[in-house]
């Protein structure tokens, strides 16, 4: 009799808690409706906010992996923002509350477990939004040179002049010196060379400077210097500066090797001597003798 009477009760209590939880669903309806209404229309304003960033994005970043974190990034948080709104509407704060501490808690785990990635990202993030970083830039970092031929989340590749490409993640280019010959359209370069002693210097400035200016254009505020630098052991040095169109290293060495022809023509033409140094060997004074000795 005890035993019937147990289940009895024990069905009769889970039958009034069902029922409770039945009355309970049917005054929340209207709640819980709300709340779907709530979840659709912030699901559209996530997609419009996600379209609307990666249209003003496309003017300021070039790089579409950058543009469909941002864009992904701005929906998730737009929709969380109406599940927190639906939470609310439904009375659920209780499970509010818990879910908040327990995105806490994960989001400092994940954080701690990906400081690398994590850090890569937000300086990649930093890049794309940095103008004097550009896809197709020539750069220079830590000894390597080369086109940048993608900007990525992680890390940045670039093509060196020899096609092998190198991976630099993201932290490590963003903390150290790089170099980026693209950002300047002109740069200077230098050309030394040396003159006999008995050449005439004005004439040898004349002419440098002349050649130099006829077949290197320099535009406003520019122009060809030239400087004798010192007294050789066996040439009068000078130095001479001038401008051009270079966008990489190999404008420069091309200019240079150009420059090099031009002056050693044009000192040809004219007779002016480029001497180099000559080492005389004198055996008279320390002249060796083979004396054979006879038995």
């Amino acid at each position: 009799m005890k035993e019937n009477f147990s289940i009895d009760e024990a069905v009769s209590n889970l039958w009034d808690k069902l029922d409770g939880w039945f009355d309970a669903i049917i005054l929340k309806l209207p709640n819980f409706a709300l709340a779907i209404v709530i979840m659709i229309a912030f699901w559209f304003i996530a997609k419009l906010t996600s379209k609307f960033t990666k249209k003003f994005l496309l003017k300021k970043v070039r790089q579409q992996s950058v543009r469909e974190m941002m864009g992904k990034i701005l929906f998730g948080i737009t929709l969380l923002v109406g599940f927190f709104i639906a939470l609310g509407v439904m009375e659920l704060d209780k499970a509010l509350t818990s879910i908040l501490a327990g995105a806490g808690v994960m989001g400092l785990a994940i954080g701690l477990a990906l400081q690398g990635t994590l850090g890569n990202t937000v300086s990649g993030v930093v890049l794309s939004f940095q103008p004097n970083v550009r896809i197709g830039d020539f750069i220079e970092t830590e000894g390597k040179q080369g086109y940048i031929t993608e900007i990525s989340l992680r890390n940045i590749v670039m093509r060196q002049t020899d096609n092998e490409f190198v991976i630099i993640p993201n932290s490590k280019f963003v903390e150290n010196v790089f170099t980026n010959y693209s950002w300047s359209q002109r740069s200077r370069i230098s050309v030394s060379c040396g003159v006999g002693y008995e050449s005439n210097l004005q004439q040898v400035e004349d002419l440098v400077v002349g050649v130099i200016s006829e077949n290197f254009e320099q535009k406003d505020k520019e122009e060809v210097e030239f400087f004798f630098t010192g007294f050789g052991d066996s040439s009068i040095n000078f130095i001479t500066r001038f401008w051009i169109e270079s966008t990489q290293p190999k404008h420069k060495l091309a200019a240079t090797h150009k420059a090099i022809k031009l002056i050693k023509k044009s000192f040809n033409k004219e007779n002016i001597n480029i001497p180099f140094p000559i080492r005389t060997l004198d055996f008279g004074k320390n002249s060796l003798q083979i004396v054979s000795e006879k038995e």
